[in-house]
């Protein structure tokens, strides 16, 4: 029989994944993805991790999970040996003439009779009223990011700008599903979402599930809450109002106009299109390096989209918006950004070698119903 760890090291090699791909797309260690290929079972601190993990990594394979859960339990039966005083069957001193036998076992019979008697005419006890239930727990999120192991019915208070927004884990189950102000969301073991508190179509907060066992409610899950303090509070229209859904655009606003882009604070902003109204484009990036890129769309109301990835030299992406993006750049001179659209092609300068750099690029409308195209570094 195919063992546990030649079973998913082969189906990893078949489909072309290393390590890290795999490690990067279900969010758990590549040090424990090589130990379950391996099973070196000791480096996981504790079982309910490795079954987990185990879980995890053989649905994204596409393996049949039971079997590979079965597997296991049979390798952890064979490595438990059977102690040597169950092998060896005692000997008894005494030889019992069948006469004897047969006295001892009706003093026995009798002897429980009795004891069943006394019990059943005592009357029945009260059920204890000292069993303690479990209440909730309310947490507080005050410095943007919190760790803790949360049981059903319990909550977290996330402070955001003048509001506090509640979130709660209404279940524990299959999956883990949390009520927040944007939806219910259901996750499962290293999944992670990332939520709109406010509706302004950004997504300020991230929750990633580190640890739970489906169907253990008892032991609850541990839950990880990231709040995004790299969104700025900018004193002037926001990015919904700022931002208008592309064909719309060409439209006069009603409303009185905001202040020009000049009196924003916004001095680090660099304009690369103007036009009388917006329209798509495209952030297209060629990278020279080793570089962890994130990015985020703006203010969309039908798509939310989000994305986080190791990429080396040579990789080139291309994101399509309407209204704006979000970038986090971990080194800013090993990518190269370019902004197509409009029949043009201009290219951008994020900064030097090492520097970290979040910015954003989108429409925003100045004092005199024009559209430019800005690239603010937050």
């Amino acid at each position: 029989m195919e063992s546990l760890g030649n079973k998913l090291k082969i189906s990893r090699e078949s489909k072309g994944y290393t390590y890290d791909q795999v490690s990067q797309e279900i969010h758990i260690s590549s040090r424990y993805l090589k130990a379950l290929e391996e099973e070196e079972f000791a480096v996981f601190p504790g079982e309910p991790f490795l079954l987990g993990f185990l879980r995890n990594y053989g649905e994204f394979l596409g393996l049949d999970v039971p079997e590979l859960l079965s597997l296991y339990r049979a390798m952890k039966i064979q490595e438990e040996p059977v102690p040597v005083a169950q092998l060896i069957k005692p000997v008894s001193p005494f030889s019992f003439k069948p006469v004897v036998a047969v006295c001892a076992g009706l003093i026995l019979l009798g002897g429980i009779g009795g004891v069943v008697y006394v019990l059943l005419k005592r009357s029945p006890k009260q059920p204890s009223s000292s069993v303690r239930v479990r209440e909730t727990v309310e947490y507080t999120l005050n410095d943007g990011s919190l760790e803790r192991r949360f049981y059903q019915g319990d909550s977290i208070i996330i402070p955001y700008g003048d509001i506090h927004y509640s979130l709660t884990l209404i279940n524990v189950g299959d999956a883990i599903t949390i009520t927040t102000p944007d939806r219910d969301v259901i996750l499962d073991l290293g999944q992670e979402v990332s939520i709109d508190l406010n509706g302004d179509g950004v997504e300020e907060l991230r929750i990633t599930v580190a640890d739970f066992v489906k169907n253990e409610s008892a032991v609850g899950a541990l839950l990880r809450f990231e709040l995004d303090t790299t969104i700025p509070v900018l004193p002037m229209q926001s990015i919904a109002e700022a931002a208008p859904i592309v064909g719309a655009a060409s439209k006069p606003p009603a409303a009185p106009a905001p202040a020009p882009i000049t009196n924003t604070g916004l001095g680090n902003a660099t304009v690369i299109f103007s036009s009388p109204s917006a329209y798509p484009f495209t952030l297209q990036a060629n990278f020279q390096g080793y570089c962890m890129f994130r990015w985020e769309i703006l203010a969309e109301q039908n798509r939310r989209e989000r994305r986080e990835l190791y990429y080396q030299k040579a990789d080139e992406l291309n994101i399509q918006a309407q209204n704006g993006i979000r970038l986090w750049v971990s080194n800013a001179a090993t990518v190269k950004l370019q902004v197509i659209g409009g029949g043009r092609t201009v290219p951008l300068e994020l900064g030097g070698a090492g520097e970290v750099v979040v910015a954003e690029v989108r429409w925003v409308r100045d004092d005199e119903s024009r559209y430019r195209l800005l690239l603010v570094k937050l």
